[in-house]
Parts: C-alpha cells; sequence; structure tokens
C-alpha cells in the first residue's frame, strides 16, 4: 500500500512538473514574439500567397504580435496574430495570417515610436478629411506609441492625444442623448475618465496632464442652463479655478475667457431683476478679461477680452436669449 501511495505521489509530482513546464514553453513562446501594430492598407492571407485567400483587414493601430516571418521569392511575409472586432459593439477576437512585412512595426522596429507616432498623424489627418473610422484609427495608433515605447521622448502626447480623442468620441454620445438637456451633470452618463486620469498620473506638471485636466471639466458642466443663475455661478468658478491650477496649460487663458464670459452672460441675466448681482458679475467679468490681457497677450483670447469688456463698458448684451437657456458658448 505504501509502494502504492509513493507511485502514485511520483506520478503526481512528474504531472505537475511536465504541466509547468509546458506553461512554461509556452510562456517562453509568446515573449519571444514582437509585439506591434499595423500601419497602411494591410491584407492578412491564410498562406505567404497573394493568391491565398484573404483572412482579414486589420486597420490601423490594431494590437499584433508577429509570430514569424518568411521570404518568398524575394517578398518579405510577417505571420501576425491581431486582435480584431467586428465593430465598436462586439467582443474581440483573435485573427492569424500572413501580411507584407513592411506594414507591421513592432517594438523592435528602429525608430517604431516615430513611425507609427507618424501614421497617427496620418490617420489625424484622414479624420480631418471626414475618411471613416480614421478618427479611432488615430486613438489607437497614439496609444500604441505609449504602450510599446512607454520610455519614448513622444510617449507623454501620443497617451494625451489617445485619451483626447477617446473622450472626444464618447463626448460626442453622451450629449447628444436628451438627457444631456438636463441642468446638473448628475442627470447624464459620466464621460469615462481612467483614461485622462492615466496621463495626469503618468505625466504629472505636464502641458498633457494639464490638457486632460482641462477635458475632465466636461463631466462637471451643467447640461443646460435653462435661465438659471446658478449654473453660470457654479461654470464660472470651475473655469476659474483651473485657470488658476494651471497657469501654464494650454487652456489656461481659454478657461479664463468661458470664466468671464459666464459672469457677463450673469450679468445679462440679472439685468432689470438684481442689480447689485448684475453689477458685481460685472466688474468679476472685467477683473478675469483684464487678467486674461495680463498673463496671456498672444493669441486670440485677448482680443477676445477686449471686446467683451467693451460690450460690457457700453452695456451691450453678451449672450442671446438662446445662450442663456442653454449655456452654450460660440
Amino acid at each position: 500500500m505504501k509502494a502504492r501511495k509513493r507511485l502514485i505521489a511520483i506520478a503526481l509530482i512528474g504531472l505537475f512538473f511536465s504541466v509547468s513546464l509546458r506553461t512554461a514553453f509556452a510562456q517562453a513562446q509568446v515573449n519571444d514574439k514582437q509585439h506591434g501594430t499595423v500601419i497602411g492598407n494591410a491584407i492578412m492571407y491564410v498562406s505567404p500567397d497573394l493568391n491565398s485567400a484573404k483572412v482579414a483587414r486589420p486597420s490601423r493601430g490594431r494590437d499584433t504580435w508577429l509570430m514569424g516571418q518568411s521570404n518568398i521569392d524575394g517578398k518579405e511575409w510577417a505571420h501576425i496574430m491581431v486582435t480584431m472586432s467586428q465593430n465598436n459593439f462586439s467582443a474581440p477576437r483573435t485573427v492569424t495570417g500572413w501580411t507584407d512585412a513592411r506594414l507591421v512595426i513592432t517594438s523592435a522596429t528602429p525608430n517604431g515610436d516615430q513611425i507609427i507616432f507618424g501614421e497617427a498623424l496620418q490617420a489625424q489627418r484622414d479624420a480631418d478629411n471626414g475618411i471613416k473610422d480614421a478618427d479611432q484609427e488615430a486613438m489607437r495608433l497614439f496609444y500604441r506609441v505609449f504602450e510599446y515605447f512607454p520610455d519614448s521622448p513622444l510617449a507623454p502626447e501620443s497617451l494625451w492625444h489617445a485619451a483626447d480623442y477617446q473622450w472626444q468620441l464618447e463626448k460626442s454620445g453622451v450629449f447628444a442623448r436628451p438627457s444631456a438637456r438636463e441642468m446638473s451633470p448628475d442627470a447624464r452618463q459620466e464621460i469615462d475618465e481612467e483614461t485622462m486620469h492615466q496621463v495626469m498620473k503618468k505625466f504629472p506638471r505636464t502641458k498633457w496632464a494639464d490638457l486632460a485636466a482641462y477635458d475632465l471639466l466636461d463631466n462637471k458642466i451643467c447640461g443646460a442652463w435653462k435661465g438659471e443663475t446658478k449654473c453660470p455661478e457654479k461654470e464660472s468658478d470651475l473655469y476659474e479655478h483651473y485657470a488658476h491650477e494651471h497657469p501654464q496649460s494650454p487652456k489656461a487663458a481659454e478657461a479664463l475667457y468661458k470664466a468671464a464670459w459666464r459672469q457677463a452672460a450673469l450679468v445679462d441675466m440679472y439685468k432689470g431683476k438684481e442689480r447689485d448681482k448684475g453689477e458685481k458679475a460685472k466688474r468679476r467679468a472685467m477683473e478675469l478679461a483684464q487678467e486674461i490681457s495680463t498673463k496671456y497677450p498672444e493669441g486670440d483670447w485677448k482680443p477676445r477680452a477686449a471686446q467683451l469688456v467693451f460690450a460690457l463698458q457700453q452695456g451691450l448684451d453678451v449672450t442671446t436669449e438662446s445662450e442663456r437657456q442653454s449655456g452654450k458658448q460660440n
């Protein structure tokens, strides 16, 4: 009986080590592969042959593993595994196939960070020209630079661009819903803040962190003012606080202007009702406008602030009735 138990124990130990070795070997194989992405118009084939069946057309920026390479009749082929999805709502799927090796950029490619960043800029231009899904490709490509080359000088800017693309895409959906026309920001779905906070955590005290903090204000502003003064009062404080907390931000002058514009809107809203509050709002708007002229003399915000001051001095309406209701500023 004891001998039988020893044999069973030995067998179990052998099985354990066999499984462990196979797992370690498989992990070593995966680790040996190069992580990367595809650029251009890549097409995946069943075999390294243009006449073989097509497997997929991975879009730019898709997560890719280089499994191997082969030279067939002078043409370099790459055997890749790509994480894809049918659309934005389906679960990711993994496909393997062969493609033109020139279109596969990995973490081992010389100047790979610059190449992927350049492709991201091209996708950005394509998006500006109305090319379908180019904005999502740009978002993925920018993120790949940060993901594959975290020590690259381009990593901070790349992560910011990826976060901002994601933010703007989600924001357009959130603010298109009826809930976005409610006063309280709590009435609408919150835009996912995770990637923005990642920018701020990974690259603190940079202009990219400042820009991320500015985008986060979208989750705090009112959906619509509906003629109520509490929304412009709150938003003016938010923008002023941002400008003073991030004085070096590329958005600091704009934030101050938005704070001043909301104080000017309060002047219109208090007109004929509460004169003292209207005068207080007018003084504050002019103080903020003067701060723009003093601290940020370059760019468009100084003349815009001067125009705002002139309108207030002349008693002109700064906002339209529609703007006073919706809270939307041109």
